[in-house]
């Protein structure tokens, strides 16, 4: 008697209270979707490349109508690349140039954010217009202006206003507004689809040629590994840096009756970088009720090598084996496809309510 094989769900996904009533009475169109969050998370995006594919480059396209894109850090390059003139091909060359950036130990900030400048560079290329005039997507990218001492990027200032972030976190996420401002540079063809902001000081700036490489550097620039990014043009002075401190997984206030599709890395939603290691941190139900949240699942992350997605410790973990974690991280990229195919099999099957959990 042969064995009967039993497939372990690549993906695990899970909806918002509103989002799960609309899939399981209505199935769910690519022109049910009309926004799209990118959370912070650095190499991460990798190991969710093939997802990305199957979205950009397949079912979306089946129902062209404007959508909205909000990144902070890698989720808001994963978006530029897929606003690019051919989003497929986008997403493959930012997950090549990611994989084969290299850093020798002791490198500096300034280093770093130099090889991430060419690393947009050669990302973007002549596109810039085609990015701020696609026909489909909109744009937003979120990033922070720091306050007091995170305003510098000397080591020693900037150890002393991180550990000043962390006490202020414990004691309240409300109380990071005197460290940080969010502000959010957007197609200039509409305002980002949310409700007030009114947890952080917060403002909205429109994106457009003298801005754009300047707001997707700041909104990766991570700090103790990369500078900030001063002057962003139109914004005003001041040192901006990495979205994800304040919204690390776009814990936001989603407007409109469209579902907002959410292609993520795991399948929790933490409110800000800070919150890691605050398991009590979660993304409010409210907020998120319209979310459908697509991520990888256990059984699928334990069949990776390491057991996980790839992630900035690789750099430590491969130190002086660069050719290591470039297989490794191509190995995961080449294995996402499995999430991408199973989400379009669930999808054309009609089997995707039959895998909801709640969020």
């Amino acid at each position: 008697m042969s064995a009967i094989v039993i497939k372990s769900p690549a993906l695990t996904i899970k909806a918002g209270k509103r989002a799960l009533a609309r899939i399981r009475e209505q199935g769910l169109q690519p022109a049910d979707v009309g926004i799209l969050p990118g959370a912070a998370g650095g190499p991460k995006a990798l190991g969710i490349q093939g997802l990305d594919l199957a979205l950009f480059g397949d079912w979306l396209p089946r129902a062209p109508r404007e959508r909205s894109l909000i990144g902070a850090s890698i989720g808001s390059w994963r978006f530029a690349s897929a606003c690019l003139p051919d989003a497929a091909a986008g997403l493959r060359r930012l997950g090549e140039l990611y994989t084969s950036q290299r850093f020798a130990k002791g490198v500096s900030m300034a280093q770093v954010s130099s090889s991430c400048s060419l690393m947009l560079e050669q990302l973007l290329g002549s596109d810039e217009a085609s990015i701020l005039s696609n026909p489909h997507y909109r744009l937003n990218i979120v990033v922070v202006k720091s306050h007091g001492l995170l305003q510098h990027d000397h080591r020693g200032a900037l150890s002393l206003g991180l550990s000043s972030v962390i006490g202020s976190n414990l004691m309240g996420r409300a109380r990071l507004a005197k460290h940080f401002e969010r502000l959010i540079l957007h197609d200039a063809r509409s305002a980002p689809p949310l409700g007030p902001l009114s947890d952080f000081p917060s403002r909205y700036l429109q994106l457009d040629s003298g801005n754009l490489r300047h707001a997707l550097l700041a909104s990766g620039s991570i700090p103790m590994i990369m500078q900030g990014v001063r002057d962003i043009p139109g914004a005003g002075p001041g040192t901006y840096r990495d979205g994800g401190l304040l919204d690390y997984h776009l814990d936001l206030p989603y407007s409109g009756e469209d579902i907002v599709l959410y292609p993520h890395f795991t399948d929790k939603v933490i409110p800000g970088w800070f919150d890691k290691g605050m398991p009590w941190r979660r993304g409010d139900a409210g907020r998120l009720q319209d979310v459908l949240l697509l991520a990888p699942s256990r059984d699928y992350l334990a069949r990776l090598p390491h057991g996980k997605l790839p992630d900035r410790k690789d750099f430590s973990r491969y130190l002086n084996d660069d050719a290591g974690r470039e297989r490794y991280w191509r190995t995961a990229m080449s294995e996402s496809q499995r999430l991408g195919d199973e989400f379009l099999e669930l999808v054309e099957t009609g089997r995707l309510s039959d895998c909801l959990q709640p969020l």
